[in-house]
């Protein structure tokens, strides 16, 4: 609070400001200005208002040497300290007090009606943050004596926690080049079956069934010679894809006269 109130800040300056020996009031009316002789000022100067901690102080000071002619402390307002007359808004009535304690009323006046309200609304700016600064202290200590919240964990209690537990989020299928998804197989998954006729190497010399006799035939040495049992009761193709040990042997001739000599 000492530091506070060393501290001098400066609210509002007003470098033409007319001041006026004022009447004793009579009555307990409001001030008029009309009573005070206006057409010649008892002293003219500067306005420079300052605030120290929570008091402001108006002070009336020499337009070249700033020497101090009076000033006014001002310890709320509107209050005593500061009055506006009834008959205008240029003009107010200020209570100035020396070194010894010692007040008296005067009149002070400005040429210009934006003065006037650059004035009144330093004043009240300055006590609109009194005001708040006695609320905020004034809070303060009423929470310092009421109950404290007590948010600790009581003897026992505990809390439990889950942690990893949520919805597992579906990932993006990989897309191929140029943004186009992997077709699908064709339906069925078969594989069509090979031609059954066809230009190739090898001569096949089919032995009926049945019969006991074979036929051997016997071509160039780069053609391959093959000898296939037909079995009309078998598969076309079940015998295709058979390793070569399960094909059975042909069968011996029984007599010389079957063998043909080209």
């Amino acid at each position: 609070m000492a530091a506070e109130a060393e501290y001098e800040s400066i609210l509002c300056v007003k470098p033409d400001v007319n001041v006026y020996r004022i009447p004793p009031r009579a009555s307990n009316r409001a001030y008029r200005a009309a009573d005070w002789k206006l057409d010649a000022p008892d002293w003219s100067g500067r306005m420079r208002i300052t605030a120290k901690g929570k008091v402001a102080f108006i002070k009336l000071e020499d337009k070249v040497s700033g020497e101090l002619f009076a000033q006014a402390p001002v310890k709320e307002y509107p209050g005593v300290a500061v009055e506006t007359v009834s008959d205008s808004s240029r003009y107010f009535v200020l209570r100035i007090q020396d070194d010894n304690g010692r007040s008296a009323f005067i009149g002070v006046g400005f040429g210009d009606r934006g003065d006037a309200f650059d004035f009144n609304v330093a004043l009240q700016d300055h006590f609109k943050w009194v005001k708040q600064e006695n609320e905020l202290s004034k809070n303060a200590q009423l929470g310092d004596s009421g109950p404290k919240l007590d948010l600790g964990f009581k003897e026992g209690q505990t809390i439990t926690l889950n942690i990893g537990q949520g919805k597992k989020r579906d990932k993006p299928r990989p897309q191929g080049s140029g943004g186009f998804g992997l077709l699908p197989p064709p339906p069925g998954g078969k594989i069509a079956p090979p031609p059954t006729s066809g230009s190739s190497n090898h001569n096949i010399v089919q032995q009926t069934g049945g019969t006991a006799t074979g036929c051997l035939l016997e071509l160039d040495s780069s053609n391959s010679n093959t000898v296939v049992q037909s079995n009309p009761s078998s598969d076309l193709w079940g015998d295709f894809s058979a390793p070569a040990s399960s094909v059975p042997p042909p069968s011996r001739p029984q007599n010389s006269t079957n063998w043909i000599q080209f």
